[in-house]
């Protein structure tokens, strides 16, 4: 094997966000870019000589060629075996079992995530460590650090490998095996599942519409759903993963998953109605006449795990992140469990689920997942309350009602207005943040903030610190207000604004969250000033 060295130049901005390094298709498509990213991850890596790595994505367009250039890339950096999902195709959370399964040292996962896709839209690369979950922060610091000072990557001279052909190849020495890409991860499913329960509940006439969004969980849909549970044709929806997402935007929100909404709202619904996102790691749960809001869908599944057969022992604990509503709180306290709060970014769970803290975590952005993988994973969310439906019997509208009788309804809602010129939000944010002190006492129309914060993160296991996740204003113990700029975009700034306002059992359970929430929006402006800022009367979504 002759090892090629290229000379190169560092980019800036390379400084992986919340989930690894995203950016515009023609931005990775520069000379040198994708390489420098990756040279940057393998040069971090240690012990990587003879170890195995995984690679995979969600298909969008552009993952092709970066997989081909990081399989070169990996033989020239001494890798012993590259395992590669057929077609390039991982989800997240499979692409997090495969590494944990076999014992990897880690995995690259090209994908932007929700992110559109296409020539003219989204790309991006995430390192996945060991244990199979977003690299920690100290991992990324020292990536970006590297991207500053990288002045050359390695490669071998070798052709592009068949992606599409399962089996084993040689690239530069290294064993390159393409897998089944489902195969590992719906075989796990089955050790958490009653597939024989949800099956039957399938077969009795239970329906369900599941849209893949044409985005990475069409295959493991089809496999799973309708093939192994027996749930009909065409109950999968865009279930082909394309390049550009079918020209659609694969955030599984009631904006861009609209049709899926109406047809659950119609009077031909389905019992039960999921979507999926670009790379198969966030999920959207509607019933029959009744939409789950994420954080919801975190409480109940929480407060119902124990019903299916891989959590039949009880949860260890609860963990969400610091925006996401605080109803599974309410569900830990009944259940006499820690919940623990953590910045945004499903990398803050890894440390509490490898100790053995948490068994189930959550995030306001329609990511849920628990212990099996270091990931959050929107198939396996989608088969939790497949299975909790089959025991409990009921239709999701009651399993809210009886959810909300128990323990409250925690009214909450995200508020995103995307494509603000960066100086802009950094204007807002700057201002909020020295403002914060002076907030407690201030009255806006009939609230009264009690407590304003900039949120910092001690790890309990290993001490680290993550400091300015996010400005909170607090009304007391019943509402509350929180202002983060978003790490997951490509082009300008992302601000969102989440607001929550609680009602116990005894309280109004069947309101309309924008009437409940019509104060706290108001409040939000005139504390943070977003229209003076912006000069946005109002948010692009609203989830």
């Amino acid at each position: 094997m002759t090892i090629l060295t290229i000379a190169t130049t560092p980019f800036d901005g390379q400084k992986p966000g919340t989930s690894g390094l995203r950016k515009k298709v023609r931005v990775f498509q520069q000379p040198n870019y994708s390489e420098n990213f990756i040279q940057s991850v393998f040069d971090v890596v240690d012990d990587k000589d003879g170890a195995l790595l995984v690679i995979g994505g969600d298909g969008r367009y552009h993952n092709r060629t970066v997989i081909q250039q990081a399989i070169r890339m990996a033989a020239a950096n001494g890798f012993g075996k590259v395992m590669v999902g057929q077609g390039g195709i991982l989800s997240t959370p499979a692409a997090s079992h495969l590494i944990r399964h076999y014992k990897a040292i880690g995995g690259l996962v090209l994908s932007a995530s929700h992110n559109p896709g296409g020539p003219d839209e989204d790309f991006g690369i995430k390192y996945n460590v060991a244990n199979g979950g977003p690299a920690p922060e100290k991992v990324t610091e020292a990536i970006y650090a590297r991207t500053q000072t990288i002045d050359r990557w390695l490669t071998v001279d070798a052709a592009d490998i068949d992606l599409d052909a399962i089996g084993t190849v040689s690239v530069g020495g290294m064993t390159v095996e393409i897998v089944d890409s489902v195969a590992d991860y719906a075989a796990l499913m089955e050790t958490l599942f009653d597939f024989d329960a949800i099956g039957a509940m399938a077969a009795g006439g239970f329906t369900m519409a599941f849209d893949a969004m044409s985005a990475v969980t069409g295959p493991y849909a089809h496999e799973i759903f309708e093939r192994r549970l027996g749930f009909a044709a065409g109950t999968v929806r865009n279930g082909t993963p394309l390049e550009d997402f079918g020209h659609h935007h694969p955030d599984p929100n009631l904006v861009h998953a609209k049709a899926l909404y109406d047809l659950m709202m119609g009077a031909d619904a389905p019992d039960f109605g999921a979507a999926s996102d670009g790379d198969g790691d966030r999920n959207l749960i509607i019933g029959k006449g009744r939409f789950v809001t994420p954080s919801d869908s975190l409480a109940m599944l929480a407060a119902n795990a124990h019903l299916a057969k891989g959590y039949a022992g009880g949860l260890k604990g609860i963990a969400r992140s610091m925006p996401t509503s605080a109803a599974a709180d309410r569900v830990a306290q009944a259940l006499g469990l820690p919940c623990y709060e953590t910045p945004t970014g499903w990398k803050f769970f890894g440390n509490l689920l490898d100790a053995g803290l948490v068994t189930i975590c959550g995030e306001e952005s329609a990511g849920t997942g628990s212990d099996h993988v270091r990931e959050k994973d929107g198939v396996w969310a989608v088969l939790l309350w497949l299975n909790i439906l089959a025991v409990r019997r009921i239709p999701v509208d009651a399993l809210a009602r009886d959810h909300w009788a128990q323990f409250g309804r925690n009214y909450y809602a995200r508020h995103d207005y995307e494509g603000i010129e960066t100086d802009r939000a950094n204007a807002l944010m700057a201002e909020l943040t020295a403002s914060l002190p002076s907030l407690p006492g201030r009255s806006v129309g009939p609230l009264t903030v009690a407590a304003a914060d900039s949120f910092a993160y001690a790890d309990p296991v290993d001490g680290s610190i993550s400091a300015n996740q996010g400005l909170r204003v607090m009304f007391g113990d019943d509402a509350w207000i929180v202002f983060r700029l978003s790490g997951t975009g490509t082009e300008g700034a992302t601000l969102r604004v989440y607001l929550e306002t609680v009602q116990g059992p005894d309280g109004v359970l069947d309101a309309e969250t924008p009437a409940m929430l019509a104060d706290l929006v108001t409040a939000a402006d005139a504390i943070a000033g977003i229209a003076r800022h912006t000069g946005r009367t109002a948010p692009d979504v609203v989830t």
